[in-house]
This record gives C-alpha cells, sequence and structure tokens, in this order.
C-alpha cells in the first residue's frame, strides 16, 4: 500500500483562507529523515529546493519527537508544516509550533522559506495557531520572542495580535505574547 493511501489528514489540521497547517507525526520526522522523498509523499505537496528552513537541523527533529512522545496532550501542536494552496499543487512553504512553558504559556515559533517571506504567511498561520491554542483550558498566553535586529518577525508578532512584554529569555531578544483575556475578555 502506497503512503498516499495510507496516510489521513489529521482532524486537527488548521486552515486559514490561504493556508493548510498540518501537524508534524513521527512518521513524517522519519521520512524527512530518511530524505527518500517519501516526506513529500506523506505531505501530497511540493517540497521546493529552499526547504529545509534554517535552523531545521537533524537535532530539531529529534528535540520535535520527543515532544511528541513525553507530551502527547500537546502533540497536535508542537509543530506544523505550513502548506499553500497553488494553481495545480500545494507547496511546503514553512513550519510552525510551540511548546508549553511555565504557568500554562506556550511559546510558538515560526518559519518561512525565503521565497514565500514578507507575503504575510507567517502572520496568518501564527493567528491560526494562536486562536488555536488559547482554546485550549490549561492554555493561558501565547508568547515568542525575536532579536531586536529582526523586524519582519516583530511584525508577524504584532500583526498575530502579541504584545510587547519585555526583553526575551536570550540577550538581544523581546518577548510578545497574547493571552485569553485578550482574546476573549470577560
Amino acid at each position: 500500500m502506497s503512503l498516499l493511501n495510507r496516510w489521513r489528514r489529521p482532524a486537527n489540521t488548521l486552515r486559514t483562507e490561504r493556508l493548510e497547517l498540518i501537524p508534524i507525526r513521527v512518521e513524517m520526522l522519519d521520512a524527512e529523515r530518511r530524505s527518500d522523498g517519501s516526506f513529500c509523499d506523506l505531505l501530497q505537496a511540493r517540497v521546493t529546493h529552499e526547504w529545509p528552513p534554517e535552523h531545521w537541523e537533524p537535532h530539531v527533529l529529534e528535540f520535535i519527537r520527543k515532544q511528541i512522545e513525553g507530551e502527547p496532550h500537546a502533540a497536535d501542536w508542537h509543530r506544523y508544516v505550513i502548506l499553500r494552496e497553488g494553481l495545480f499543487r500545494r507547496t511546503l512553504i514553512g513550519c510552525i509550533g510551540g511548546f508549553p512553558k511555565d504557568a500554562g504559556d506556550v511559546e510558538i515559533g515560526y518559519s518561512t522559506l525565503p521565497e514565500y517571506q514578507r507575503r504575510g504567511y507567517a502572520t496568518e498561520a501564527a493567528r491560526a495557531l494562536i486562536d488555536m491554542l488559547l482554546t485550549r483550558e490549561t492554555v493561558a498566553s501565547v508568547s515568542a520572542q525575536t532579536y531586536q535586529h529582526v523586524p519582519e518577525s516583530i511584525k508577524v508578532m504584532e500583526r498575530a495580535g502579541m504584545s510587547y512584554v519585555g526583553l526575551g529569555d536570550e540577550d538581544g531578544t523581546v518577548r510578545y505574547r497574547k493571552t485569553r483575556a485578550d482574546t476573549f475578555p470577560a
């Protein structure tokens, strides 16, 4: 049986006007690591020469695997691949995801491939993920951080409804956050 026939799009796939965010599963990580074309088959999408995004290294794949296995309650939002509908075929354009932090906070991160940057895709994906996360009972806030010298990333956070809350965890970073109260005022 082919991979296309075995794989079903997860029910927790997020859809926006232009994008589809598919949760990464262990079999997808394995296919990505094999680099044999099966990742493309699993996604039923075109994977460009720009894939993988910056910082998508083997240790990142292992980190995601451990998140999925270690926190199954959050496995459906640890990491998504971002697909853009095309005229003839969907294209893998980036990734987004989150991981639990202290006190009900989820920190998100996102990356789009260079060809698809500055077109609003990261903002659209971030809004979808943030909105979904803030409906979860265990999630009180969603945060993100970036370096102060990366204004494009700051714009994504602001356009996704996040507000500046101070310095980030690393030198030179700033943190933005959106809370459930921001989304669902009493």
